[in-house]
């Protein structure tokens, strides 16, 4: 991964963006979730707390709705609660308690809340139900006076039949110890998932509370809600303490007095730091993979995007393909594509008008080194002819011997046939080199035509003695165009003429071999130096070293050739023999 790549500082700036947020959290966890979660249980159990006693004064419950409601409230909350007044006296009874019947018919309740947190499971094997009868010995803490019968705290409890539950051989030694019997006529017992054994808190910190301080009972009477922590003296367990002050029709008040326990909070909160400790461990290395990855998948686009815009700066405009998203990324690969494919279009079509420019360019400037070459040597051509003529005209004109004159007149006369033929083929090559000339091609045979030539130039082989033998063998029709072709044939065989020693033979052969047809002619004479076979094509090139106009005729002749086999795309070559040299066309193939 480059480390200045774009790719890399996404991923740098994800990893850093994930370990800020995940760290905010674990702080916040280690620094404010206990208070936070305590604010927020104290919280709630203060909101109903508030609307149970709104309920208790308005509807005026009586003793059994107060213990049921209460029953409630304790179990929803998890806490426990008591009525009491300013001077410490419980009104509610006990939510947990059996309602005893005795033989003179007065109903005495049972508090079962202390007595659970040691007794539980005895008590709860006992099975006690209404109509059962048992005996009870306990402690009478007192009574309001008012609305709530006797309440005992029980140190035993006897059922016939089953094993003593508590001390129940204790004598009744204090003008507050009690025992009795009688029948159930009630009782409630709290659901074992939701049992705390702190229920018997509730009792030791009414006993700490009351009597209230002056300040306490100051803010209760202003009807201000009170909230302070607890700490319980023999465990250490930390509870939070609310009495709420609620006023009765009759002028009275009442205080709804309930603990609830926050080592739960403490406990919590410390299980969850080491658990946020050993998460944050595994989290760091999932944050690592998931920045990658998401660095990754939201780079490669991009990457693509300026690999291809890399190409298109170079001119390549191949090999691109659009990403297939469905977003901005997707659109701009897509708007790319097709400026690539439109350049790749206009560059190509600029390249081929530069091409044909520059071709165009080519042919210019060798056109015009032609034109110059040809002019030079078409007035070093005629230079010769034309000052021959003058010296010639001017003898006539001053007057030569009547001897001289026949012969003045026919000198002028073959220069001015030699200057004809050099315009001639001078005007074939231009024509030729035009690139304007049409072929009308047929189809013909060749023999029949070299014949027809040599007929034509019989005068010239017989000045020499020449023979001319043609050879045919296999031939074949050929496809092109009979004017020229008559006109390559004249010059092959009239510069072998001019070459050919005196009374030898020319010889010509016709060949066929499936699609392709041979053409040589071949005479006895001096041979060309290898270092010059290739030039023997160009203008006004002579084998002389002498350049005699003699025998080297107009200089043209292989050169419009050369333009009449090129313009039928046939392949021709020259070499040197044993005793002369020969020239080859090849027709087809």
């Amino acid at each position: 991964m480059n480390k200045r790549g774009v790719t890399f500082k996404l991923f740098i700036m994800t990893v850093v963006f994930f370990l800020c947020f995940y760290g905010m959290v674990i702080l916040s966890q280690f620094l404010f979730f206990e208070n936070f979660y305590q604010q927020q249980k104290i919280g709630r159990v203060e909101s109903r707390l508030k609307s149970f006693g709104q309920s208790y004064v308005q509807e005026a419950w009586g003793s059994g709705r107060v213990s049921r409601e209460a029953a409630r409230f304790m179990l929803q909350n998890k806490n426990q609660l008591a009525i009491v007044t300013l001077d410490g006296k419980v009104k509610l009874d006990d939510a947990f308690h059996i309602s005893l019947r005795t033989a003179d018919g007065k109903v005495v309740k049972i508090s079962l809340s202390l007595f659970m947190s040691e007794y539980g499971d005895e008590l709860r094997a006992a099975r006690i139900q209404p109509g059962d009868t048992v005996t009870v010995e306990g402690e009478v803490l007192g009574t309001d006076g008012i609305t709530s019968p006797n309440l005992i705290y029980p140190l035993g409890i006897q059922k016939p039949g089953f094993k003593n539950i508590g001390t129940t051989s204790q004598a009744a030694g204090t003008d507050d110890s009690v025992r009795l019997s009688g029948t159930v006529t009630e009782i409630a017992l709290p659901d074992l998932k939701t049992w705390s054994q702190r229920q018997g808190l509730l009792f030791g910190a009414l006993e700490e509370w009351f009597p209230l301080s002056q300040a306490h009972l100051e803010k209760l009477k202003n009807f201000e809600v009170l909230e302070e922590d607890w700490t319980e003296p023999w465990t250490g367990v930390r509870n939070a303490v609310i009495v709420h002050p609620v006023r009765q029709d009759t002028g009275e008040i009442d205080l709804l007095f309930t603990v609830t326990s926050l080592q739960e909070i403490s406990e919590t909160n410390e299980a969850l730091r080491w658990f946020y400790l050993y998460l944050g461990i595994g989290g760091f290395a999932l944050i690592l993979i998931l920045s990658l990855f998401y660095s990754r998948m939201v780079t490669r686009p991009l990457i693509a995007l300026n690999n291809t815009a890399k190409r298109m700066a170079k001119l390549d405009f191949t090999a691109h393909t659009p990403i297939r998203q469905n977003d901005e990324l997707g659109s701009l690969s897509y708007s790319m594509y097709t400026l690539s494919q439109n350049l790749d279009t206009a560059l190509r079509e600029l390249q081929e008008v530069n091409q044909q420019l520059v071709e165009d360019m080519e042919q210019k400037q060798r056109m015009e080194a032609v034109q110059q070459d040809f002019f030079a040597n078409a007035s070093h051509e005629l230079k010769t002819p034309l000052s021959i003529i003058k010296g010639f005209a001017e003898g006539l004109q001053d007057g030569v011997s009547a001897g001289k004159q026949d012969h003045y007149m026919k000198v002028i006369v073959e220069e001015a046939d030699k200057m004809e033929r050099l315009v001639k083929d001078m005007l074939d090559l231009a024509k030729l080199e035009s690139g304007t000339l049409k072929l009308r091609k047929t189809t013909f045979i060749l023999s029949e035509l070299v014949e027809e030539v040599v007929d034509k130039l019989f005068h010239l082989l017989k000045e020499k003695k020449l023979e001319v033998v043609i050879i045919p063998a296999n031939e074949m029709p050929i496809h092109a165009d009979v004017g020229w072709m008559e006109q390559v044939i004249i010059n092959f065989v009239v510069n072998a003429i001019r070459h050919a020693e005196e009374g030898s033979s020319i010889t010509i052969r016709i060949e066929g071999a499936e699609e392709i047809r041979f053409f040589s002619i071949e005479n006895k004479g001096e041979t060309i130096p290898d270092d010059q076979l290739e030039q023997i094509w160009d203008r006004f090139y002579r084998a002389e070293l002498s350049r005699s106009r003699q025998t080297g005729g107009t200089g043209l002749g292989l050169s419009i050739v050369k333009r009449i086999l090129d313009l039928h795309e046939f392949r021709y070559k020259v070499e040197n023999t044993k005793d002369g040299v020969r020239f080859v066309v090849i027709f087809g193939g």
